[in-house]
């Protein structure tokens, strides 16, 4: 697993769209910029771009073996355990702490999306979805086994997603784990 400290690739992937260019790589492996523009609905070449965004801070490459010959250009996670920060490290750069505050502000609001989207009252999505909240009494050493391992099933399945055919009916679904201990109750309430 590649652990970056480097500012400007935590801003890079704090924007929405590159960010999710990256979950889908993530979930299918290897795609075209074609394919993804699909999936997330943009423009080809607006996927293309961000593309080439991430391979510049060298967060994904061209995957060759994938392509049908040699202009098919289908890129891949350079890492395919996905990306990871040295926070402390990064902290201490120039600019880090400005880029830490702008990918941590990005990431809550999109905590909040699919939380709301998650309870949203959509006609024939209910079935797609599973809403779950347990309280676990853990010390830390059990939260950290606890979280390692849902993330070795949540691996599993990313791993036999990547596998299955490209026309195989599949979505990216959005896993969102949260460990912790139990937040105090919003002020106010």
């Amino acid at each position: 697993m590649v652990l970056y400290d480097d500012p400007r690739i935590l801003r890079a992937i704090a924007h929405p769209t590159r960010n999710r260019v990256l979950h889908e790589l993530s979930a299918a492996g290897s795609l075209r910029a074609a394919d993804i523009a699909r999936r997330i609905d943009v423009p080809a070449n607006q996927a293309s771009f961000h593309l080439r965004q991430l391979a510049k801070y060298g967060l994904v490459e061209e995957d060759p073996e994938a392509g049908r010959d040699r202009r098919d250009r289908v890129w891949r996670l350079v890492d395919p355990d996905g990306i990871r920060f040295r926070t402390a490290d990064m902290l201490a750069q120039p600019g880090g702490r400005a880029a830490y505050t702008v990918f941590r502000r990005n990431a809550v609001e999109w905590g909040q999306h699919l939380v709301e989207r998650a309870f949203a009252e959509t006609e024939g999505e209910s079935e797609r979805r599973n809403i779950s909240e347990w309280s676990v009494r853990l010390t830390a050493d059990e939260a950290h086994q606890l979280a390692r391992e849902v993330e070795e099933v949540v691996e599993r399945f990313r791993d036999a997603g990547r596998a299955a055919p490209q026309g195989e009916d599949r979505d990216t679904y959005s896993v969102f784990l949260l460990v912790q201990p139990y937040p105090d109750l919003p002020e106010g309430d």
